[in-house]
């Protein structure tokens, strides 16, 4: 039972979104446990600064697995890699290992210069780090940039896998990688100290790629060593992956901002700004990506047949993930203190710390939704082998950040808030200049097709906004003790429970039509074990998939 799960394809996008959700929300809770236990290791007055060190050291790392594999894998391989299963399968697999070969290759090559220079690179991007730190974030980076290569090679497994459909164990990666650091923290870090969790990254990488080889086996690939840059898909990949790529490097210098800036403010700025942005991934990365995900192979195989099919696709997609992520960053930002008191409230993380944070959630969560329809709308981009319209208005968007977060923080002395704000700012004009120039592509969508369905979400939000809110402020003075841990998750639970049936009544009341493909989804969770029982794991592709 367990393994025809796990081996279980998903051929619809809604079904495939669902166990990808539930393995992200899995993920991301264990994060947060990760960043609980990270709060109340280093979170002191003395080694606050050990933190904010620690999410330094992986600007770089990160940097190189950005530019090498996310643009390669989602704006490039995916795409050609299903479409080449559909034609002949054997050619599909040498595909894979000759750009996992390159990509391998470019790694060493690019990781060897970072353990070369990690001194004066580190010092580029915290030049306000004092000697101690800086020579503790070149150590610290040297070590997180050999992690760098099981996720990249697992992150190839991801792409074959979710190519066949099989979103399950890819899913399942990244909470054995959480898993991997919560063990580096516990364990090690009474001995290693802040190395602790620099060892469990690297224990977590492993794990992250070993859970994936399994599935890939049984499905048929077996990699080869193979440099045939002259393949045809070969270089298709490397043309449509060059404007992704230098789109993620132009990302990058936000989010290396974001560095610059967090160290020159007060010690720990850093980790609370990145503690803010684990929170705020979990409703993005639960909605956006894990939808974009399962929308991208199918999307990529309907541009292949018919335009119209595509946009019924896509904007039925991108619904989706507005019906989700509107309220649940409504929750966010109603919820945010008790969120950030129960992520992260240990005796180490002090009341003004909780509120500073609690502040930079709030300027993240108005942009929820914005950023998980980011997810969607850039990866049908891709599906359309388009990479460059992404690549200029992610830029713009990029630099608009870069603007903002500079006048926010020292013009109007916003601090690390003001590096929030500047994101979802952003976040906002990126959303809607992909929408307008994607739509005008593929011909416009009608009043009835989004904007009559995106105002009545935006609505139901609303009005669930104030009734999140009400309970909230009734229950913390009248009834609940929310300084205990119990009485907060009670607080919380309850406040959600009302607020999430608010919202389904009224997207009742105004006739919200995801509301029923939602719905449905939960109707095929709650008959999963007997869909289970007469459903086989086919390991085989099967094409078309149904929308």
């Amino acid at each position: 039972m367990v393994s025809r799960f796990l081996y279980r394809r998903q051929t619809n996008i809604l079904s495939a979104a669902a166990v990808l959700m539930l393995t992200v929300f899995l993920s991301s809770i264990l994060g947060l446990v990760r960043d609980r236990f990270l709060a109340g290791a280093f979170f002191s007055p003395e080694t606050a600064w050990q933190l904010d060190v620690y999410f330094a050291a992986f600007r770089l790392p990160d940097m190189i697995f950005q530019l090498l594999v996310v643009g390669a894998l989602s704006a490039a391989f995916i795409p050609v890699f299903s479409q080449h299963l559909v034609k002949d399968k054997k050619e599909a697999w040498h595909v894979a290992s000759t750009v996992i070969t390159f990509a391998v290759v470019g790694f060493l090559i690019l990781a060897g210069l970072l353990i070369v220079f990690a001194s004066s690179l580190s010092r580029l991007i915290a030049p306000s780090f004092s000697a101690v730190e800086l020579s503790l974030m070149v150590s610290l980076t040297r070590i997180l940039v050999l992690a760098q290569l099981s996720f990249l090679v697992s992150a190839f497994l991801t792409g074959i896998l979710q190519s066949h459909h099989h979103f399950i164990i890819p899913a399942l990666s990244p909470i054995a990688y959480n898993l991997g650091i919560i063990f580096g923290i516990l364990v090690l870090s009474p001995i290693l100290g802040i190395f602790g969790p620099a060892v469990g990254v690297l224990l977590g990488a492993l794990l992250h790629l070993l859970i994936q080889l399994p599935l890939t086996r049984k499905i048929g690939f077996r990699f080869q060593f193979s440099f045939d840059y002259r393949h045809p898909s070969v270089k298709r990949i490397g043309r449509l992956m060059l404007p992704r790529t230098l789109a993620l490097a132009v990302s990058q210098i936000e989010l290396t901002l974001a560095v610059f800036i967090a160290t020159a403010l007060p010690a720990g700025s850093l980790a609370i700004f990145y503690f803010a942005q684990h929170l705020n991934s979990l409703p993005v990365g639960l909605f956006g990506s894990t939808i974009g995900q399962a929308a991208l192979p199918s999307l990529s195989r309907v541009t292949l047949e018919d335009l119209q099919k595509f946009k019924v696709l896509l904007i039925a997609s991108l619904n989706q993930v507005l019906f989700l992520s509107l309220p649940a960053g409504m929750i966010l930002l109603i919820l945010r203190v008790p969120a950030v008191r129960l992520a992260f409230g240990t005796a180490n993380f002090p009341w003004q710390a909780t509120l500073l944070t609690g502040r930079v959630v709030a300027l993240f969560a108005i942009s929820v939704f914005a950023q998980s329809a980011v997810q969607i709308l850039v990866r049908g981009f891709y599906a359309m082998s388009n990479t460059k319209t992404p690549l200029f208005l992610g830029g713009f968007s990029v630099l608009l950040n870069v603007g903002l977060s500079l006048m926010f923080v020292y013009r109007f002395g916003l601090g690390v808030m003001g590096l929030a704000l500047g994101i979802s700012i952003a976040s906002f004009i990126q959303a809607a200049l992909l929408f307008t120039v994607l739509l005008k592509k593929l011909g416009g969508a009608s009043f009835s097709e989004f904007w009559l369905p995106f105002l009545k979400m935006t609505l139901s939000t609303l009005l669930t906004g104030l009734a999140l809110w009400l309970p909230m402020r009734f229950l913390d003075r009248y009834l609940l003790d929310t300084a205990r841990t119990l009485d907060l998750i009670v607080l919380s639970t309850i406040t959600t429970v009302i607020g999430l049936g608010v919202y389904a009544v009224l997207s009742k009341i105004f006739k919200v039509a995801e509301l029923n493909g939602f719905i449905d989804l939960l109707n095929k969770v709650r008959h999963l074990k007997s869909t289970l029982k007469t459903s086989e794991a086919a390991l085989e592709p099967t094409l078309p998939l149904s929308s």
